[in-house]
C-alpha cells in the first residue's frame, strides 16, 4: 500500500505538483481494472492539473480511444479483454501515435519485450512509486513533442510550467488545480483564439458535460485574477469563437501578396 503513496513522495505541503521541468499532458486515458490503483492513479494526476478519464477494459479503452484525442494513455496489461498487449497492437494498427506507457505486476523480460514490441514507447512494473510514474510520463510528453519552455509569458503574465504557478507584474496570483490548468493551456496557446470544444477536449474529462456553462463560469475566475487591476486585459473573448490570451485581444493578420488582375497590365 505504502508504495503508492504519492504524497509521501512529493510532502504533504505539495498543492499544485512537483517542481520539476514539467511538460503537461492534458488529456490521459488510464486503463486499469484494479479500482484501488486506478483511483489512486487519476487522483494523483489530477493534482497534476492533468485531465484523466478512466476505464477498465481492453473494449472500452480501444471505445475510448477512437472518439477522443488523448495525448498519452496508461495501459495495464492484465484486464478484461482484449488485454493491454492487445489494446496497444490495435492502436498502433488504427494510426493512434500518442504515447504508450504499459503497466503490470509480471516482471519478466518476455512480458516487457512482447509490449515493447506491440507499440508501448515504456514499460512500468507494479508496485510502483508515484513520483517514477510521474517522471515517466514526463519524458515520454518531452520525446512526443517539441520541447515547451518552462515558463510561459505573455506581456507581463508569467506561468512557471515547474512549479504550476501563475504571476503578473512580479505578483502572485492563487490558482486551484483546475484554473491552473486552464491558464497554463491558454497561455501555451497565446495569440490563438481556441474555442469551447478545444478547451473541453484538453482541460476536462469525458465528464464534463458539453451542454454547461462550468468553461464560462472558470474563464470569467480567471478573467477577474489576471485581469483586475491591470491598466490592459490579457483575457479577451471572441463572440462565437472562443478566447484568446493576448495582450491586444488580436490574431497576427497573415500576410497577403498582391495580385494584379488583367485590368491592371
Amino acid at each position: 500500500m505504502g508504495t503508492y503513496t504519492y504524497q509521501d513522495y512529493c510532502g504533504s505541503d505539495c498543492l499544485f505538483g512537483c517542481p520539476w521541468d514539467y511538460d503537461l499532458a492534458m488529456r490521459v486515458l488510464l486503463v486499469e481494472d484494479e479500482a484501488r490503483i486506478a483511483h489512486f492513479v487519476a487522483k494523483g494526476l489530477r493534482e497534476q492539473s492533468y485531465a484523466v478519464d478512466v476505464v477498465s477494459s481492453g473494449e472500452q479503452a480501444l471505445y475510448q480511444a477512437a472518439i477522443t484525442a488523448y495525448d498519452l494513455v496508461i495501459l495495464d496489461v492484465m484486464i478484461p479483454p482484449p488485454d493491454g498487449f492487445n489494446v496497444c497492437r490495435e492502436l498502433r494498427d488504427s494510426g493512434q501515435t500518442m504515447p504508450i506507457l504499459m503497466l503490470t505486476a509480471r516482471d519478466a523480460v518476455d512480458d516487457r519485450i512482447k509490449g515493447l514490441d506491440r507499440g508501448a514507447d515504456d514499460y512500468l512494473t507494479k508496485p510502483f512509486e508515484f513520483g517514477e510514474l510521474l517522471a515517466r510520463l514526463r519524458a515520454l510528453l518531452r520525446r512526443s513533442k517539441t520541447l515547451q519552455p518552462t515558463r510561459l509569458v505573455v506581456a507581463d503574465l508569467v506561468v512557471d510550467t515547474a512549479a504550476q504557478t501563475v504571476e503578473r507584474g512580479g505578483k502572485a496570483i492563487p490558482m486551484t488545480a483546475k484554473e491552473y490548468a486552464l491558464v497554463e493551456f491558454l497561455a501555451r496557446e497565446a495569440g490563438r483564439v481556441v474555442g469551447r470544444a478545444e478547451i473541453s477536449e484538453h482541460v476536462w474529462d469525458e465528464e464534463f458535460d458539453p451542454f454547461s456553462n462550468l468553461i464560462e463560469v472558470y474563464i470569467n475566475r480567471i478573467r477577474r485574477k489576471i485581469d483586475a487591476g491591470f491598466a490592459k486585459p490579457l483575457l479577451h473573448t471572441r463572440r462565437g469563437a472562443g478566447y484568446i490570451l493576448s495582450l491586444s485581444g488580436e490574431t497576427p493578420e497573415p500576410k497577403q501578396t498582391a495580385v494584379r488582375s488583367r485590368d491592371d497590365v
